[in-house]
């Protein structure tokens, strides 16, 4: 092992949050979506990817980083709920492999489609003046925006716990999630809840997307590279499970970062061999549920 100090390990610590974090609230949002529908959405990485693009946009017009990070995700999220409405819907009850493919050719079709739109070389997205600088945390000194990162991705986490676990919708959406025919059985309108689930679901790619701009750039290609990690933190955490996204993100962003930083050729199949260990200890993920699937 190189040597290395200890203010060179804490500051890629600290950069394995950051990409825990967005990792995070892909795998959310993903998560969140299959585990009520039971839909694996390949077209994840293409809406994170449009959110970036849509924030260079709304950047643009309205010169205001903070108006961005609230648009954005809405954007993109009304997106979804279009694409839930006239595409996903018309897959219910059929094979799962049904939406996935149509995802799948979805991703493919937004990729051309913003490199007709926005072109196909990358752009840049500026964080706001406030955050452009660093901070000095005694040990180290560390971007001020990546912290920001971290503080957003927290504070979407709780505000999502207390609109699952505090609010009448939530409390459908959980149950909805272990019996959907129960619920249809008490006169309520799932097709509205999946709808629902399937816009903050996107929406949470979008806002990734928004805060991954500044620090990773803007090219069409940005979702099909982050969508392969994504996939295996929900595998990782167990499919549908909200807890298992949130620490197998984390995880794999820690494990991804520091790879990363001591054995650069490793990080690409890294996340690939935790995988594989975690599924032989156990196949339904750190969190999932047996059958979940099936």
């Amino acid at each position: 092992m190189p040597d290395v100090s200890l203010t060179a390990l804490t500051a890629q610590v600290f950069t394995g949050l950051v990409l825990g974090g967005i990792l995070v609230l892909l795998a959310i949002g993903l998560s969140l979506i299959f585990g009520l529908m039971t839909v694996v959405n390949f077209a994840h990485g293409a809406f994170y990817m449009l959110g970036a693009y849509v924030a260079f946009s709304v950047m643009g017009l309205t010169k205001n980083f903070w108006a961005t990070l609230v648009l954005a995700p809405l954007v993109v999220g009304s997106l979804g709920l279009l694409v839930e409405r006239f595409l996903i819907r018309r897959l219910y009850g059929r094979s799962p492999d049904d939406p996935l493919l149509l995802t799948f050719g979805l991703s493919l079709a937004m990729v051309e489609g913003v490199k007709l739109l926005w072109g196909k070389i990358g752009l840049t997205v500026d964080p706001p003046k406030q955050l452009a600088a660093a901070v000095d945390l005694g040990f180290m000194n560390f971007p001020i925006y990546r912290l920001f990162v971290i503080a957003v991705t927290a504070a979407v986490l709780v505000a999502l716990w207390l609109f699952l676990e505090k609010t009448n919708v939530g409390l459908i959406i959980r149950a909805g999630s272990r019996d959907a025919l129960m619920v249809r059985a008490l006169g309520l309108n799932l097709n509205r809840v999946w709808l629902l689930v399937f816009g903050i679901g996107i929406g949470m790619a979008g806002l990734a997307g928004v805060l991954a701009g500044p620090m990773r750039g803007v090219y069409a290609e940005m979702g099909v590279e982050i969508i392969i990690e994504c996939f295996v933190v929900v595998v990782v955490g167990g499919m549908g499970s909200l807890a298992g996204a949130i620490v197998a993100g984390l995880l794999i962003g820690e494990i991804v970062s520091l790879t990363t930083f001591f054995a650069p050729k490793l990080a690409e199949i890294v996340v690939f061999v935790v995988m594989a260990a975690v599924l032989l200890v156990r196949p339904s993920g750190l969190f999932g549920e047996a059958g979940l699937a099936e």
